[in-house]
């Protein structure tokens, strides 16, 4: 199956082996889910007149790469700011819920500016392949371009990536769940640390948008900081091929392993 799920009716769906993350062969990676359930948050009650400025995923627990159900309702329903959530659950409990701030579109060309200079495109990026000790599944179901770092590496990375697999089969998927299923890889594009000694897992994910992602390849320069009792902040600037996004922020709880 060339996707990260299969629809088996509306709401439920089978995970696949595309799922899986690099800590774990028993937990999925919180991208195709985050991916999910802004898909889940994209058709609930859709509007022309506006956009999604803002998601934020809270990881509830580990996914074990399984069959789950996502569900989406209109929170606080408003006119030019409007709130929707989704909530993911399987194995009969909660397992990850998102919040969407949705916009209501203005003309802005006019004063627009003030993000960071586009990256360079993908094509003078150097493809690499992943360290033996991190698992496949989800990190193959992406081609990765690295500018910066690499995922053996510690510290700031800068990473172009494009999937390879659909989020649903025979589905395309829109551009902003591609965004969100290459956004939650922020802190192992910038890890500080040793993989093989420490955890260094994100209890959440959010990404705040200044403009609509376009196109295939999307991009995560990141940095990680570290605090002394347990903590950590993945923050990063996204890309599309035309320049800045929006950014992402992660909170990482870290521990030996």
């Amino acid at each position: 199956m060339d996707a990260f799920y299969e629809e088996l009716e509306p709401g439920r769906y089978r995970s696949t082996e595309h799922t899986v993350g690099p800590w774990s062969a028993d937990m999925q990676h919180m991208g195709p889910p985050s991916a999910l359930l802004t898909r889940a948050l994209e058709r609930c009650q859709p509007r022309e007149d506006v956009a999604l400025s803002r998601v934020t995923v809270e990881v509830l627990g580990a996914l074990a790469p399984v069959e789950v159900a996502v569900s989406a309702q209109v929170v606080r329903p408003g006119r030019t700011v409007e709130l929707v959530g989704a909530e993911l659950t399987a194995e009969g409990r909660p397992v990850a819920r998102a919040w969407g701030w949705r916009l209501a579109l203005a003309d802005t060309a006019d004063v627009a500016g003030g993000a960071a200079a586009a990256l360079p495109p993908p094509e003078q990026a150097e493809p690499r392949q992943a360290p033996p000790e991190w698992i496949p599944g989800y990190l193959d179901a992406l081609e990765w371009r690295w500018l910066r770092g690499h995922l053996g590496e510690h510290g700031p990375g800068t990473a172009w990536a494009r999937l390879r697999v659909a989020l649903v089969a025979g589905e395309d998927p829109s551009p902003l769940q591609r965004l969100m299923a290459t956004a939650d890889s922020a802190n192992g594009i910038a890890s500080r640390l040793d993989f093989t000694r420490w955890l260094f897992l994100n209890t959440d994910l959010s990404v705040h948008l200044h403009r609509r992602p376009a196109g295939e390849w999307l991009a995560v320069d990141a940095e990680t900081a570290i605090g002394p009792a347990g903590a950590g902040v993945c923050s990063g600037v996204l890309h599309d091929r035309s320049g800045p996004v929006g950014r992402s922020s992660q909170v990482l709880t870290v521990r030996p392993r």
